[in-house]
């Protein structure tokens, strides 16, 4: 005789049920469309295993796989005054603050003090999360210290650009950090110091017709978007259709624009061999010794 009665639960019809997988395994690709683990993109330094794809990453992301660990940030604290008053769908001061509280950031870029491989250095990262990286008077100013710096310190210097332009809320004022920029980067080339551009995608409009095109040795990520004006408007402007893949890095690289097209993966390695061929690999082991 049974003591106990077990109650039947109804189970809900075979296309009501679905089989529950934890969020963040898998992660479809944006180039060649396949679902992929997304481990295996992880491990890649970001980038799909099939098609080289490069996802967008973050700032410390990208710190993380470029310098070695203890980097330290430097220049913090500038924050836009708003100097023109500016105000469309929304006021520019509230703008900022809100990318602000969004990113974490004080502007779209930090500049910071470590190492690659041992060799000393300072690098500067545009976040294109705040305002698409766009270049305002405290991006133009944190560049410029963080080039003067590395002039006083006698240390390379590394400029990754990720950025749609100029930041139209300032006006002439951000017109204006393109040669502000320039201008402290030729007293860094007067020096006789190395200075490494790293272009990622997008970097556009003013960023490229300035200091990202005047490194000692240039190099893209695959598949960057990189040019001035958008491909819509110079087809528009020259009444001609563009090749296939203009203005991503390939293109500018078989046309003598780029020096070098380098996977995310193998970046940190790439950019040391560049640093080890300017300053010679004692530099390195001096650092570490010390």
């Amino acid at each position: 005789m049974s003591w106990f009665r077990r109650e039947k639960t109804p189970r809900a019809p075979r296309e009501e049920r679905k089989l529950q997988m934890p969020e963040g395994i898998w992660r479809k690709c944006d180039g060649c469309k396949e679902v992929l683990y997304a481990k295996a993109i992880q491990q890649n330094g970001q980038a799909c295993p099939r098609c080289d794809f490069h996802f967008p990453i973050s700032v410390d992301e990208r710190l993380h796989l470029l310098l070695d660990p203890g980097y330290e940030e430097i220049e913090r604290g500038l924050v836009s005054s708003d100097p023109l008053k500016f105000k469309d769908q929304q006021a520019y001061r509230d703008r900022i603050k809100r990318y602000r509280e969004k990113t974490g950031r004080d502007d779209a870029c930090i500049v910071v003090r470590g190492s690659i491989a041992g060799l000393p250095l300072v690098c500067c990262v545009m976040d294109f999360e705040f305002l698409g990286g766009s270049l305002g008077s405290v991006v133009g100013e944190k560049l410029t210290r963080g080039a003067e710096r590395a002039l006083r310190e006698r240390l390379p210097l590394i400029i990754i650009s990720q950025s749609g332009g100029a930041r139209m809320q300032e006006g002439t004022l951000s017109l204006m950090q393109m040669a502000k920029v320039n201008a402290s980067l030729a007293r860094f080339d007067e020096a006789g110091l190395p200075y490494i551009s790293v272009l990622t995608n997008p970097t556009t409009g003013g960023v490229t017709a300035s200091f990202a095109m005047v490194g000692d040795v240039i190099m893209a990520e695959p598949g960057a978007l990189i040019g001035f004006a958008g491909p819509r408007v110079i087809e528009q402007t020259i009444k001609q259709t563009l090749p296939e893949g203009f203005q991503r890095s390939e293109f500018l690289l078989e046309h003598g624009m780029l020096d070098m097209v380098v996977p995310r993966r193998e970046m940190r390695e790439t950019i040391a061999r560049c640093l080890e061929f300017f300053v010679g690999p004692s530099a390195a082991g001096a650092h570490q010794a010390h």
